[in-house]
């Protein structure tokens, strides 16, 4: 799971390279709704880049890498269509929000049966 913990870091980084441009780039630029949108993307890439950071160093499991997929998954899709629609205004980038979400729940509920079937 290695490989994990350096996925996790270099998006742990980006969530803090987009955070602070949302910050600093972008106040004043966007209406107030639009950077709502943003710091919400940020703020599940921030919670959901710390997920896979502990599930990097959990011991090896069977399944652990289907919740990392999950995870990355779901900060690409669910954060990436926010930050992508916070920024452009392309509403219709909307639709593809809720499958990054249904990304981070399965995640969350494959690690909680993983879990329980030690």
């Amino acid at each position: 799971m290695s490989n994990w913990t350096a996925v996790a870091a270099v998006s742990l980084a980006l969530a803090v390279a987009l955070g602070a441009f949302g910050a600093h780039g972008l106040r004043g630029r966007i209406d107030d709704y639009s950077m709502g949108v943003y710091e919400r993307a940020v703020l599940y890439h921030f919670v959901h880049a710390l997920g896979l950071l502990v599930v990097s160093m959990m011991p090896a499991r069977p399944g652990l890498n289907w919740v990392a997929w999950l995870l990355v998954a779901g900060i690409v899709l669910f954060s990436g269509s926010l930050y992508v629609l916070a920024i452009t205004g392309v509403r219709a980038l909307g639709a593809i929000t809720p499958f990054g979400g249904v990304a981070f729940i399965a995640a969350w509920v494959m690690l909680a049966i993983i879990s329980l079937r030690r």
